[in-house]
């Protein structure tokens, strides 16, 4: 009975630890990627949009983005974005570009694409995966 429940403690320390060392592998892996994720619903007032974001899953917040069109996503914008804490985070150009079914956007600083992303509109809003664009 006692070598039994040895093993068997044995046995879960050694998942336990495996299992803890692949949560943290995944953790790091996850830091490192370059994806971030959008919905943009629309806003009460027309031609703006909320924004939902994250980035790697690390950073997220809220933001607005404003001087699009009355109707539909497709446009130019200008869009601010914030932290969870309401504090000011980064300031883009968006276009957002109909692409059949699907949309293409691209966020914009001094003229340069900085970050290009492709979605889909979704129940509730416009749901875009994107990428910062490496120099």
């Amino acid at each position: 009975m006692f070598r039994s429940l040895f093993v068997t403690t044995l046995l879960t320390g050694s998942v336990l630890a495996s299992g803890s060392a692949s949560v943290a592998m995944a953790s790091e892996t996850r830091q490192a990627l370059n994806i971030g994720f959008v919905l943009y619903t629309k806003g009460d007032v027309p031609g703006t949009l909320n924004a939902r974001w994250t980035y790697q899953n690390v950073y997220s917040g809220k933001g607005v983005a404003t001087g699009g069109p009355k109707q539909g996503f497709a446009g130019h914008y200008h869009v601010r974005y914030y932290d969870e804490q309401g504090k000011f985070s980064d300031e883009y150009d968006l276009v957002i570009e109909k692409a059949g079914a699907f949309y293409n956007a691209s966020w914009i600083t001094a003229g340069k694409v900085s970050a290009g992303g492709v979605g889909m509109e979704v129940e509730k809003g416009l749901a875009i995966g994107w990428r910062r664009v490496a120099d």
